[in-house]
């Protein structure tokens, strides 16, 4: 008796460590519950519902990375308002930290400029309502008089906060020539 005791407990552990680190199901919408015939024939309709929800996730992220880069080179205090979380911290290419009010000071002062940008590929990684941004640029840029044009790498840290992306951390690496 003691050994099925045994048996059983050990089997509902192994059980529900199992079914705690299953994938969560996607919530179900009506278009998507309106697709899952169509789709059932070719795939589970779970395969397919992520990878769209992904793609347009990422390109709304690279928008406001695209939208970040315009605000910068503009020295769009307000814009820039609007990406940033109130909680967001950088860690500039000197190994700095930043916080939001500190970088919007910065990107009104004199002797700090950003004339050029090319953005080079990203990569969105969405885990629910975090997501991962990284990428590259070359830049023509000045930070307190002091010429800092380069190439740099970065990540971008979001969440989904009151239905809209916020950037809550960053870091940026200067590429050695």
């Amino acid at each position: 008796m003691k050994r099925v005791s045994i048996f059983l407990l050990t089997a509902a552990f192994c059980a529900t460590a199992a079914l705690a680190q299953a994938p969560a199901a996607a919530p179900k919408t009506p278009a998507a519950e309106a697709k899952a015939p169509a789709a059932a024939a070719k795939a589970p309709a779970a395969a397919k519902a992520p990878a769209a929800a992904d793609s347009a996730v990422s390109d709304e992220l690279k928008q406001i990375e695209n939208d970040w880069v315009a605000a910068s080179k503009a020295k769009d205090a307000d814009k820039l308002g609007e990406i940033l979380a109130d909680s967001w911290t950088g860690i500039t290419w000197e190994g700095q930290t930043s916080d939001k009010a500190k970088a919007l000071a910065n990107l009104k002062a004199a002797g700090n400029s950003l004339d050029s940008i090319e953005l080079g590929p990203m990569k969105v990684r969405v885990f629910g309502n975090t997501a991962v941004v990284t990428g590259s640029d070359t830049e023509k840029s000045m930070e307190k008089g002091k010429d800092t044009s380069g190439k740099y790498l970065w990540t971008d840290v979001f969440v989904k906060q009151n239905g809209k992306w916020k950037a809550v951390a960053s870091e940026s690496t200067k590429v050695a020539k």
